[in-house]
């Protein structure tokens, strides 16, 4: 794990995703108050669930934690140097699960200082004693978390990193919609990011699943992506 920790911290691209990140969560928060109704108290709660955003980011970053090292040939040296692959596979879960975290909570302080200097800007009272907005905040944390532990598995799964962050993001993006517009949110609601967006309090447009929901089935997700990923890994021939 110490391994991990150290390629995690010395690589660059976890540092310009999370950079990224923030300039999505400001520009995603402020957005309502320039764009919205201002006299609606739901306001800041919008402007700061899309702390849960950033969660793209994070999918990526788990993603790359095991199919970069298949792009960069590294990953039979970290097989050597431990041999047991569920070992590597778990070691690289907690770590960029706490990646994640990270993420999570640099992205809520810029959300809430994005919302707090917008809300100056155009005259808003942001009631900050309001529970549901610290509840979206919490939720967006733990989409971060969910959503690099899903990105771990995935890569593990499918480990050319083009095609899987390509597949993936293409996923959320597309493939989700469709399913939402053929067979509405009844069905649509069951899927992953329609889940972190409940889970989250992102403002869609459509129902979805109580916020506990939506955390018990994206863990739901990540179990069964994590034990697949250790079944095809344990099998993988890298030479």
């Amino acid at each position: 794990m110490p391994a991990e920790i150290l390629r995690l911290r010395t690589i660059r691209t976890p540092w310009v995703l999370l950079a990224v990140a923030q300039l999505v969560i400001v520009a995603g928060a402020t957005g309502p108050f320039a764009n919205g109704d201002r006299t609606d108290p739901a306001i800041a709660r919008a402007g700061a669930a899309h702390l849960g955003l950033a969660a793209l980011f994070t999918l990526v970053l788990g993603i790359m934690a095991v199919a970069g090292e298949h792009r960069h040939r590294t990953i039979t040296d970290t097989y050597l140097t431990q041999p047991h692959r569920g070992r590597v596979l778990a070691d690289k879960l907690i770590v960029h699960t706490g990646a994640g975290a990270l993420f999570g909570l640099v992205g809520a302080v810029t959300a809430i200082a994005a919302t707090a200097v917008a809300a100056a800007a155009t005259d808003v009272t942001v009631d900050w004693s309001d529970s549901l907005l610290w509840r979206t905040v919490a939720g967006g944390v733990a989409w971060n978390i969910a959503f690099a532990a899903l990105g771990v598995g995935i890569g593990a799964l499918v480990p050319n990193v083009t095609a899987a962050v390509t597949g993936a993001l293409a996923w959320l993006a597309l493939v989700e919609g469709v399913v939402a517009s053929l067979v509405g949110s009844t069905v649509s609601q069951w899927l992953p990011f329609a889940a972190g967006s409940a889970l989250g309090n992102l403002p869609t447009g459509a129902d979805g699943l109580p916020q506990w929901g939506a955390a018990a089935l994206l863990v739901g997700y990540v179990a069964l992506a994590g034990a697949a990923a250790t079944i095809v890994t344990d099998r993988r021939d890298i030479t």
